[in-house]
């Protein structure tokens, strides 16, 4: 097992085990790292966008973010210790690509 995971996820539960409101907070932090098209059509990263993992909304994180923009890091985690929001390892391995339709391509952040 690699010292460095490949991923992080951020869970939607405090560390006092409170789900954490508002409700669509994955999606707005994943916002503010999203990028709009010409057509004014938001596109998540592919290094940073909302999940579900055991019922329970999650922002998933690429590792190389670190690398790629250690700011935007540096905040994602900040956002998660300022809100007490539990962060844990993700995948190892790669994740397998997700499907993405010909619009959506046109919007997505690096």
């Amino acid at each position: 097992m690699p010292d460095t995971p490949r991923e992080l996820v951020i869970l939607g539960i405090t560390e006092s085990g409170k789900t954490f409101r508002p409700s669509d907070w994955a999606e707005r932090l994943c916002g503010v790292m999203a990028l709009f098209d010409p057509t004014h059509s938001i596109g998540f990263s592919p290094y940073v966008r909302p999940i579900i993992s055991n019922g329970l909304k999650c922002v998933l994180i690429d590792a190389q973010v670190e690398q790629l923009v250690p700011s935007a890091f540096d905040f994602l985690l900040g956002f998660a210790r300022d809100n007490e929001l539990r962060v844990r390892r993700g995948r190892e391995e790669a994740r397998p690509e997700v499907a993405v339709c010909p619009e959506e391509e046109k919007g997505r952040a690096v």
